[in-house]
């Protein structure tokens, strides 16, 4: 079975947990419960346990229904693999893995079709998934090959030693040339398709530098030092620097056809077997570059 130590500081109910972490319907997840698939502490419990700090849950996915992913050609770019690890180009308007009523054109059919091996942790849905970015975000991720790659990856994410640089255009001008956005982030209660900083929330650290200032708009270096869903566009928001073109979280604007300016341009890991620091980059997708070349234009 698959194994998590529950490590935060607030009690949660195990369904709402779990399904935000194994990112699935609470309704599966209630359904693995009922099937005998989850225990904390090696023991049975019901769908409204509340989770304390060091509680061990052991859980089996139980998937909905049988789902026979099909590799797909999409000319994905791999920029660097080995025999354990690739490291993969997202392009925009691409979902990382399946989800109800989309089987298809993922980057995960991509994968299926560009290499032979694929870790089995996180399902058959989500094959050699580490870690995520959003549809509209572009960038690098870190794919698994084995299982045993998987289980590092993930443990070093977790403890922060996987380098992550984004680079963002956001809305206004940041006067700070260096800055750290340290403000819990949780789900947004009065919009369940948002996340929000909010009391109780997950310790979210973001450090930020800035690039180059715009009437407007601000181009900024954004560090991770956490890995929160939608952490980079919330925590701007939250600073009143939303990220230009964010559908969900920035002001309104007009003429904004590529969505939210936002790029995973580096990512650097330790290698799971050699333990050899390895680090790649992405240049900035077209649409992005010209952007702010039309924005120097405009400074002159």
């Amino acid at each position: 079975m698959n194994k998590i130590v529950y490590d935060l500081e607030i009690e949660s109910r195990i369904d709402s947990y779990l399904k935000d972490k194994l990112d699935i319907s609470r309704s599966q997840v209630q359904k693995m419960i009922e099937s005998g698939l989850v225990f904390v502490n090696s023991k049975v419990i019901k769908s409204n346990y509340k989770l304390k700090t060091n509680d061990e849950i052991e859980y089996e996915i139980l998937e909905t229904k049988k789902i026979d992913l099909a590799p797909e050609n999409l000319n994905l770019d791999i920029v660097y693999q080995d025999e354990n690890v690739a490291v993969v180009y997202k392009p925009k308007g691409m979902v990382v893995h399946p989800a109800c009523g989309n089987y298809d054109k993922t980057l995960v059919n991509g994968l299926l079709y560009e290499l032979d091996n694929l870790s089995n942790i996180n399902g058959v849905i989500r094959p050699g998934i580490v870690h995520r970015i959003d549809k509209d975000t572009t960038g690098l991720l870190l794919v698994a090959k084995n299982d045993i790659a998987h289980n590092k990856l993930s443990q070093d994410l977790k403890n922060k030693k996987v380098k992550r640089v984004y680079f963002a255009l956001v809305e206004g001008t940041i006067l700070e040339d260096d800055g750290i956005i340290n403000a819990p982030i949780g789900r947004d209660p009065k919009d369940r398709l948002k996340y929000t900083v909010i009391e109780g929330g997950k310790e979210s650290i973001t450090t930020f530098h800035v690039l180059e200032r715009f009437k407007d708009k601000t181009f900024v270096e954004c560090v991770l030092k956490t890995g929160r869903t939608h952490q980079i566009r919330v925590h701007f928001k939250y600073i009143n620097h939303p990220v230009y073109g964010d559908p969900l979280y920035a002001r309104k604007t007009e003429g904004t056809v590529n969505g939210q300016y936002l790029h995973a341009g580096l990512i650097g890991y330790n290698d799971p077997i050699t333990n050899e620091y390895k680090e790649f980059t992405y240049p900035l997708p077209k649409y992005f570059d010209d952007e702010l070349n039309k924005l120097r234009r405009l400074k002159k």
